[in-house]
């Protein structure tokens, strides 16, 4: 991705004018086409009718692009609300849970899927934490050791909040297919940052929201479902799109809308489309090679700020557009605000993200530098300024 592609990028991004962005990990900056697919069609349901105007072509370019996105059939994929969302219908819809059935985690676990565990557990499961390599990585050697008949699911974040870390997803799901183990992916951080192929992944779940590293609209995600998998869960709630009326009576449909209602958000899924048609007009693996380059250097310079400390786990040559540091003398959601006087937005994540890292590596919270492939190193130096400013005054 060259110079001139990336200016023209961020000509068509509007907030590219008025703020340095680099919290791409909680909710990216919409291209001007993403925003006009939206207005367009909230312009068209304003002039016509919502209901006339609910267009069923802008859902099939909306699926079909998530499809690309993942090498899968658009039979197999749903959209839902946030990604947690489509976590936790898959998740509920895995049940019923019984006293001694496993669940193995990576310790980099979301918290919000280890909240809708919290259930299983309640019902007499046991949540267990897969060690990690030395690098800080699930070790796949003592997945492997963990294995039994009891094992009912191996749930993992494939690129945690709160680090550079990228798990290797690939040889968990190899384990999972041996055993014939029900594997979930949380894949939140890496949809927009990685190329991601679930037929490789070997996955029969995976989920992530359209607002991070996609560039879609707030309130909108995408859920995989392996065919052949998806008869193993029944949701929680049906209503006449999931399970439409057949003559004698309702039916749960055969492809993964049955996880989808029949009120759905036109407007953001028409922003979702073009998002993603955008992501992979450019090229996954492009797009990966651009914010890997970006984020090497990124490191390197800020390993040399005084007062900054780096809290990366995994191999350097495979570490992901996350940089998790914190600055000595400065609270995470305080050094953030400050920032974001002066124009660059970063994030702040506390305990309850990544409740089993954090709390491993005895850290409280931690700032957060996401780098997208749109931004550049007249940012960076921006950035780096900037912190070493704020490091001299609490230093």
């Amino acid at each position: 991705m060259n110079l001139a592609e990336v200016e023209r990028l961020r000509a068509a991004t509007p907030g590219c004018y008025s703020v340095i962005h680099f919290n791409h990990a909680g909710a990216s900056l919409p291209s001007e086409a993403t925003l006009d697919a939206m207005i367009e069609q909230l312009q068209r349901e304003a002039t016509g009718g919502p209901m006339e105007a609910a267009d069923q072509s802008i859902q099939t370019r909306a699926r079909h692009a998530a499809a690309t996105l993942l090498n899968a059939n658009a039979e197999s994929i749903a959209f839902a609300s946030s990604g947690s969302a489509a976590w936790g219908m898959a998740f509920n819809a895995l049940g019923p849970w019984q006293t001694g059935d496993r669940i193995l985690v990576g310790r980099h676990e979301w918290g919000g899927n280890l909240a809708c565990m919290s259930r299983a557990v309640s019902a007499g499961a046991r949540l267990e934490v897969i060690p990690c390599d030395e690098t800080g990585a699930v070790s796949v050697p003592a997945l492997k050791q963990m294995i039994d008949a009891k094992v009912k699911l191996i749930a993992l974040t494939w690129l945690p909040a709160n680090s550079g870390l990228i798990n290797p997803a690939e040889a968990i799901g190899a384990v999972a297919r041996q055993h014939g183990i029900a594997y979930f992916i949380d894949a939140g951080q890496a949809l927009g940052q990685l190329p991601c192929d679930v037929q490789a992944l070997n996955c029969d779940v995976l989920k992530g929201a359209g607002r991070k590293f996609l560039r879609g609209p707030r309130g909108t995600a995408l859920m995989y479902v392996k065919p052949g998998f998806l008869e193993r869960l029944i949701p929680g709630h049906l209503d006449v799109l999931s399970a439409p009326w057949e003559g004698e009576g309702f039916s749960v449909r055969d492809d993964a809308r049955r996880f989808e209602t029949s009120e759905v958000s036109v407007a953001l899924l028409a922003g979702l489309a073009n998002a993603l048609e955008e992501f992979n007009r450019l090229g996954a693996t492009r797009i990966r090679q651009r914010i890997y380059g970006l984020c090497r250097h990124l490191r390197e310079r800020l390993g040399t700020l005084s007062g900054l400390t780096l809290h990366n786990l995994g191999p350097t040559d495979q570490q992901s557009g996350l940089i998790a540091f914190t600055l000595k003398g400065w609270d995470s959601v305080d050094l953030k605000q400050h920032l974001a006087q002066r124009g660059i937005n970063i994030g702040a994540n506390g305990v309850a993200y990544t409740p089993l890292d954090m709390q491993a590596r005895g850290l409280e919270s931690i700032a957060r530098i996401a780098v997208s492939y749109f931004n550049t190193e007249e940012e960076m130096d921006v950035l780096l300024n900037a912190l070493s400013e704020l490091s001299v005054q609490r230093g």
